[in-house]
């Protein structure tokens, strides 16, 4: 055990899936934009988990893990996934089903039963950057880590290749 919470958090939520390592970065800098800018990780080497929401009376969640730059479809695949009209959790959403800060949200340690879904281009990249559960901390691990993780579905087009953006 450290003097680090998070980190023991972390650690103890990726025992026994496979290779990783923790990479410590300024919470300042944890958003993916600037995280890629300033350590000089590929934004497309960035993988997301953004925690959505199937409205109704009784509301119901998942996490995908996309890549930065992919965006997530949640009017067509998460809609048709959840049943229900869908959209981006918000972040006291996130914060309340998931312990962590956006900027920081991981899919290592989620609550049971949360369905955890990764859009299949993940998954053809040789590293993939991670959120580590705090502002703090990243993860960088092969891909294949996320199979590891107990129901979890590789998703075919759970996101699609984002636009370029007009300042590229």
């Amino acid at each position: 055990m450290s003097d680090d919470p998070d980190r023991d958090a972390l650690e103890a939520a990726l025992a026994g899936l496979g290779p990783s390592e923790l990479f410590p970065c300024d919470p300042a800098l944890a958003d993916t934009a600037a995280f890629c800018a300033h350590y000089g990780f590929d934004p497309a080497d960035s993988a997301n988990t953004i925690v959505v929401v199937g409205k109704g009376a009784e509301p119901v969640y998942a996490a995908c893990v996309v890549l930065a730059t992919h965006r997530l479809d949640v009017n067509r695949v998460v809609r048709g996934r959840l049943g229900r009209k869908s959209s981006f959790a918000s972040p006291d959403e996130t914060r309340a089903i998931t312990g962590h800060e956006i900027g920081g949200v991981t899919v290592f340690g989620l609550p049971t039963g949360l369905p955890v879904w990764v859009d299949a281009a993940v998954m053809g990249r040789e590293r993939i950057v991670l959120g580590g559960g705090s502002r703090a901390w990243k993860v960088i691990a092969p891909p294949s880590i996320l199979a590891a993780l107990p129901g979890v579905e590789i998703v075919e087009g759970l996101a699609s290749p984002a636009p370029p953006r007009a300042d590229d």
